[in-house]
């Protein structure tokens, strides 16, 4: 397996720089491709003397079949797109763009590179206000354009693995966190809003009464689900990728340390996200190493990392929802 060449797509960023640390240290050559709006080169920096790592600055919906970035692949993983709901609701053109058509760009290059598998990065926002816990066969319906954009993605990926016979696998990622994630841009993820808080010794601001539980899964695990999907005989399926035991916000707060404001509590947004992860641990045999405690404990070691992230206050968390509450409401 040494030196065969796996593409990630995205592969600067939050989770793809994670999954590009264990393909290195597993033995493959690594191409990123990566526009760096999302991703960050320092994300890179450990590697960036290792002559198995190419990073190649372009936005993946610019890639083409006739050229030679994917050629030779054994592997694609699929993690390059936009995040957050607020400014998918401002801009679904733009995701619409990035997260499906970016989708079928990069399976177009993976078709014409013959590549073994290729494996996407789906999000668990495509079940909308599910019961719980969640499964596989959940109905589907997305509420925001982000969440839509990213089902259409997963449809398309599935469609080549039907049409054209690529081996596809899609991974369906409820709260991923740890070290890394992204730290500028839209009001977003909450491990990212209470860090930087934390930092300025400002409260942090939690929505409603703060009893609202997520999957938080950390971003190794994250990596490894990938590594192993895309090095697996399993094709043409989708799996639930969490924790399977889901933390509540107040949780979260109780281990980081810090005083509390709530804000108000916002449409479109589930009381729980908890997801029923027996299919990828009985078809990949995967299974979370990173308990919760461990993983907060981590990313508190390198609180740092977040000191250049916008400061969200309740004014400017209020300004930047406006929208949200608007079309969700």
């Amino acid at each position: 397996m040494a030196q065969e060449l796996a593409v990630v797509t995205g592969g600067a960023g939050f989770i793809g720089s994670h999954i590009v640390d264990l393909l290195l240290g597993k033995g493959y050559r690594v191409r990123v491709i990566d526009n760096l709006i999302g991703g960050r080169r320092e994300n890179l920096d450990r590697h960036a003397r290792d002559p198995a790592l190419d990073l190649v600055e372009m936005d993946v919906r610019n890639c083409k079949p006739s050229d030679s970035l994917f050629s030779g692949a054994r592997i694609v993983i699929h993690m390059a797109g936009v995040g957050d709901i607020v400014p998918s609701i401002e801009q679904p053109s733009e995701y619409m763009s990035a997260n499906t058509m970016g989708t079928v760009a990069a399976l177009e290059c993976a078709r014409a590179a013959e590549v073994s598998k290729f494996v996407y990065a789906a999000s668990s926002s495509c079940y909308g206000l599910a019961s719980v816990p969640t499964d596989e066969n959940h109905p589907i319906a997305p509420i925001y354009p982000y969440a839509l954009s990213k089902y259409l993605g997963e449809q398309s990926v599935l469609h080549w693995g039907k049409v054209y016979d690529l081996p596809v696998v899609s991974l369906r990622i409820f709260n991923a966190y740890g070290p890394r994630s992204r730290t500028s841009g839209a009001y977003g993820a909450v491990f990212g809003v209470f860090l930087k808080q934390k930092l300025a010794g400002r409260p942090f601001t939690v929505v409603g009464d703060g009893t609202q539980s997520r999957d938080f899964l950390f971003a190794t695990d994250v990596a490894n689900a990938f590594v192993m999907a895309a090095e697996s005989d399993v094709t043409g399926d989708i799996f639930n990728l969490g924790a399977g035991n889901p933390q509540s916000v107040n949780r979260l707060v109780e281990l980081l340390g810090g005083d509390v404001v709530h804000i108000p509590k916002r449409p479109g947004e589930p009381d729980c996200t908890y997801a029923d992860i027996s299919k990828i641990r009985s078809s990949l045999g995967w299974a979370p190493r990173v308990s919760f405690e461990e993983g907060v404990a981590a990313v508190l070691e390198e609180i740092d990392y977040w000191k250049d992230a916008p400061l969200w206050t309740e004014a400017s968390i209020q300004d930047a929802t406006q929208k949200w509450f608007q079309y969700l409401s």
